[in-house]
């Protein structure tokens, strides 16, 4: 079985050479198909970074009528925490609200003056509501804008950065449906051209094929080196595309922490390195294989 198995990848690595040009330009297209899954599993990172990012900053602000009382507020702030789609709540009541009024506008003496004449806190609580998911929000604005609620709430507010993030979820949806349409168009382009040049390693060595089919060499043993050889192709182009994003990664690293300070892709890239290098592998492999069956079976009729 070993010396089998060890002459099975003999000749798979001996084709691999055969093929010279064939097997670089093979291993180019696989890489480039490669290269674009690296480049989707990192900026469904990045994206995944920024929206949550994003969404750490908006928030439903319920302000109520100064009218309120403290009880109707707190029964108000306990009956939406139970909401599923609530994943914090922050309640900041008519005293807290000056306090903090107060400290932002220390430096002001318009501002101070203008509260030391007040008899009265001129300023009213609010809920501060965090949803689990951004598009929760309209249901939890639907909810609070039930007549219950009417005569405690003053109104209900979205947070600006609400429309920012809705265009984001829908650019991050777009470019990775683009991403993998450009993945599948390139694996299809790879599988051909893998299972061309396999074609044509078979073909130059139908004499060779033929006599070993006359010793009574059995199928597997047929097949294995031109399943070897598509391996190869997949292995080298997954190291190669992994090679090729790694000085993007440091030329685009800045320019990501500008944008999105929580995001340090370097860090990321090198703390992965091995899963990304795995799931490169895989794919690679996959593609070689399964262009390898193909050819085999399609051509080598064992």
């Amino acid at each position: 079985m070993a010396t089998k198995l060890a002459r099975v990848l003999k000749y798979g690595f001996q084709n691999f050479w055969r093929n010279g040009w064939l097997s670089v330009a093979t291993t180019i297209v696989m890489m480039l198909a490669l290269f674009v899954f690296a480049g989707l599993m990192l900026f469904s990172v990045v994206a995944k970074t920024a929206v949550t990012a994003l969404q750490d900053k908006i928030d439903i602000s319920v302000y109520f009528k100064t009218t309120a009382g403290e009880d109707d507020m707190l029964k108000i702030e306990r009956a939406v925490k139970v909401l599923p789609e609530v994943r914090a709540v922050e309640y900041i009541s008519r005293e807290k609200a000056l306090e903090l009024f107060k400290e932002r506008h220390k430096d002001d003496p318009t501002i101070a003056k203008a509260l030391t004449e007040l008899n009265d806190n001129p300023l009213s609580g609010t809920l501060n509501i965090k949803a689990k998911d951004p598009k929760d929000y309209g249901v939890i604005a639907a909810y609070l804008d039930h007549e219950e609620f009417t005569p405690v709430i003053e109104k209900v507010s979205y947070s600006q950065n609400q429309t920012a993030i809705d265009r984001l979820v829908r650019i991050v949806g777009a470019a990775n449906t683009t991403g993998i349409a450009i993945i599948i168009a390139l694996a299809f382009i790879a599988i051909v051209v893998t299972f061309n040049t396999i074609r044509l390693a078979i073909y130059s060595n139908r004499d060779e094929i033929g006599v070993m089919r006359l010793v009574g060499a059995s199928n597997a043993f047929i097949r294995g080196p031109y399943v070897v050889e598509g391996v190869l192709y997949g292995a080298i182009s997954g190291v190669l595309a992994l090679l090729l994003v790694t000085p993007i990664i440091h030329v685009a690293a800045p320019y990501v922490r500008i944008f999105i300070p929580e995001m340090n892709l370097q860090s990321y890239f090198y703390g992965n390195l091995l899963s990304l290098l795995g799931y490169e592998l895989l794919f690679g492999i996959a593609l070689g294989t399964i262009s390898g069956s193909i050819a085999i079976t399609r051509y080598l009729k064992v």
